[in-house]
């Protein structure tokens, strides 16, 4: 007799996601300079100058502003990188973390 072989093939379910993602919020503080904020923004964030001159007036006038979205890893390492550089620089700047 021929042997038989076969050939079982699993199906393996996948369940990929787009990972979730998170808003860096930076608020207003009557202490932060407005140069302090636009250098945090160009250097952490790499906004152009001219964006980061308008978002500092909308933290200014508003008092805080959504500066990017990211994941939450990313999101987190950013916050505390330019809470790092603000600290180092004897200012009080609040960012902040929220689900989009």
């Amino acid at each position: 007799m021929a042997k038989e072989q076969s050939i079982l093939r699993e199906r393996i379910k996948t369940d990929l996601r787009e990972p979730k993602r998170y808003k860096v919020i930076i608020h207003n503080d009557d202490f932060t300079t407005m140069d302090f904020v636009v250098m945090i923004l160009v250097i952490v964030f790499f906004k152009t100058t001219a964006e980061a001159e308008k978002m500092m007036l909308d933290v200014h006038q508003k008092g805080q502003a959504v500066v990017g979205i990211y994941s939450y890893d990313i999101a987190c390492s950013k916050v505390d990188k330019a809470t790092r550089m603000a600290r180092d620089n004897g200012y009080p700047l609040r960012l902040t973390v929220s689900p989009e």
